[in-house]
């Protein structure tokens, strides 16, 4: 399918990364990929210029569609609104439009109990996580307009459910959660939606957490009712992928928790 043929998707956190069994292992990766097999050019952003590099190689070779990196990093004490806009200006000038934006990026210190956390360690979710997806919807917002485009913001069961050891993480995906929802109300009239996703995937940060938290990987990290963890494209992207497409249009505001089946609520 070549739907996105001569549309442009802004994805943040979106550096190659791997499994130590060669897959990818990221979900903004897998995205990137999901994206690129419908046509659409890219814009990737992160802190790591290697890792986006490497995955702008590998797209462009694979799916002959283009990719433009952009090393960009949302923290305290510096100027994150011009970060973004330069971000922005750099898409439309490379490709003239912007129809999706995907807030994935975020950092935390997973697994330091809120006693034990620092305003650094807080700081850095609330910057990389919650301040990164608002910067990116308000200076995406004019050209998200004129495309009557879409988001999909990122959230977790982190915050949902209280897992241990995840303050930080889970009050910036909570705080995306109800930022997603207000904006929806918003920006509803312009044609734009905006909807969260909570993944629960087999990613290279997943297996860094569980080694360097063993107890906070213990307590979070539980095998889902379908009995596998799932993958990055298949499960998580290819969602991500319809979630901007016009045949889910009218649904705006709201939070899909996939999760093989660990995410049920009431």
């Amino acid at each position: 399918m070549t739907d996105f043929a001569g549309k442009t998707v802004i994805i943040t956190g979106a550096g190659k990364a791997t499994l130590k069994n060669g897959e990818p292992g990221s979900i903004g990766y897998g995205i990137d990929n999901a994206f690129a097999k419908r046509g659409a050019n890219i814009v990737i952003t992160g802190r790591n210029p290697q890792k986006l590099a490497g995955a702008k190689e590998e797209i462009e070779s694979k799916y002959g569609t283009k990719v433009l990196t952009c090393q960009a990093d949302i923290a305290a004490g510096q100027d994150n609104e011009a970060i973004v806009q330069g971000v922005v200006d750099a898409a439309v000038k490379e490709f003239g439009r912007i129809d999706a934006l995907v807030n994935v990026a975020q950092a935390s210190a997973s697994g330091v109990t809120l006693v034990d956390h620092t305003m650094d360690q807080f700081n850095l979710a609330l910057y990389s996580g919650l301040y990164s997806t608002f910067l990116y919807m308000q200076k995406c917002f004019p050209e998200l307009k004129k495309t009557q485009g879409s988001v999909v913001n990122f959230a977790s069961g982190a915050g949902l459910f209280g897992n241990y050891g995840q303050c930080a993480y889970a009050a910036a995906k909570e705080g995306i959660r109800g930022l997603t929802r207000v904006v929806a109300t918003e920006w509803g009239p312009d044609q734009v939606n905006v909807n969260v996703v909570c993944p629960l995937a087999w990613t290279a940060a997943l297996e860094n957490f569980k080694e360097a938290y063993p107890q906070a990987y213990e307590e979070n990290v539980h095998m889902p009712p379908m009995g596998r963890y799932g993958d990055v494209e298949k499960d998580i992207a290819s969602v991500v992928v319809e979630l901007c497409t016009p045949a889910f249009k009218y649904m705006s505001g709201e939070t899909l928790v996939l999760e093989g089946g660990m995410g049920q609520r009431p």
